[in-house]
Parts: C-alpha cells; structure tokens; sequence
C-alpha cells in the first residue's frame, strides 16, 4: 500500500473515532456508487450525515478544510442523494441530512490533530 494511501486510511480511522467519541453512530466507510465515494456515513441523532475525510502530515500546502472546492461539496451533495436512493427501502426517513468534513494533521513526529467542520454548504 502507498504512503498516501496509508495516510489516508489511518485519517479514516481517527475520523470514525473521533465521530463515534461524538455521539455519532458510524454507519458505513468507503461507500462507493458512480458517482464517487463516501468516506464516511453516519447518524448524528436523527440526522444523515456524509462525512469527507482529509487527512495531511503538514498544512505546507495548506489546511486539509483548503481541499473542499465548490465542485468536491457539489459531488458531495450529490453522493448523499446517492446514499438516500440506495437505501430507500431500508425504512429510514432521510429528512434531514448534512455533510461534515474532518480534517486531520498526522505530523510523523506528534499527535493527530483532528478539525470537525459540521453542514458545510
């Protein structure tokens, strides 16, 4: 496995627990469908919640929140209509829904520092 990929494996991990130290119910990781993929799902009480995940070891080309272009929370919007639809018949109601990014600093010499931005728009 690539460094890259590793790194952003680990980010994915420290997100699922530090949604789930929360309150959050992580419900589903690296969802996939053609539109893209989710790296993360969960239940913020009620509400459906499509967590981006990005993980960096330094913020030399800036913080990971700087990687959300309009065009990525546009294709995350649309992956959250893409979840809705596929698990329509589960019997959850999807009336609210947002979408959260968590961004990570992994520093090879210290601990993560972990950023939760809630409903970006």
């Amino acid at each position: 496995m690539k460094a890259k990929d590793e790194l952003g494996r680990r980010g994915e991990k420290l997100a699922a627990d530090h949604l789930t130290a929360s309150g959050f119910r992580v419900v589903a990781s690296n969802w996939r469908c053609p539109v893209g993929e989710i790296d993360i799902v969960a239940y913020d009480g009620a509400v459906l919640v499509i967590v981006e995940v990005k993980t960096r070891t330094t913020d030399a080309y800036g913080h990971p929140f700087e990687a959300i272009t309009p065009a990525k929370l546009r294709r995350l919007h649309l992956l959250a209509a893409a979840w809705v639809a596929a698990h329509a018949s589960d019997g959850e109601r999807h009336r609210d829904v947002r979408v959260d990014v968590v961004g990570i600093l992994c520093p090879a010499d210290g601990e993560p520092v972990i950023s939760h931005l809630r409903a970006v728009v």
